[in-house]
């Protein structure tokens, strides 16, 4: 009996050669009526960052994931009910809530946001993780 969809499988060995990894994962879990999505970054699936140092153009590639990643579970953006987003520097908070917010306008979902060290890239500077649900009109 499954009991969650896992979408998007990957290995880190693929996706972090710079790092000796070895873990197997995936971008968004389905379990019951609720998606859970990976945290997301400004990387495309195919492994390229948008927006090198430009923590706006990482944001609106995190939520172009995001977008996809959802409509993949069977959800979508109006759905979003849980939002977590780090930034590594305060200055950035403006530029990153500025992409986002659009996003979820009118969507209204709880936030949390949180400056962070560093996150598991150097390059990325923002990472946005997301807790949605399926409508039952979907299942």
């Amino acid at each position: 009996m499954t009991t969650h969809t896992r979408i998007r499988m990957f290995n880190t060995k693929e996706t972090y050669p710079n790092q000796s990894l070895d873990n197997d994962l995936c971008q968004a879990v389905v379990a019951g009526n609720t998606v859970y999505l990976r945290g997301q970054v400004g990387t495309d699936f195919e492994g390229n960052l948008v927006g090198l140092g430009d923590p706006g153009a990482q944001a609106e590639q995190a939520m172009k994931n995001v977008k996809r990643l959802l409509e993949e579970a069977g959800s979508d953006l109006s759905h979003v009910v849980k939002t977590t987003t780090y930034i590594t520097d305060p200055r950035y908070r403006e530029a990153v809530y500025r992409e986002t917010g659009k996003w979820f306008k009118g969507v209204f979902p709880i936030s949390t946001g949180l400056v962070v060290q560093g996150l598991a890239q150097p390059q990325w500077l923002m990472e946005i993780d997301i807790i949605a649900v399926i409508p039952d009109s979907n299942k």
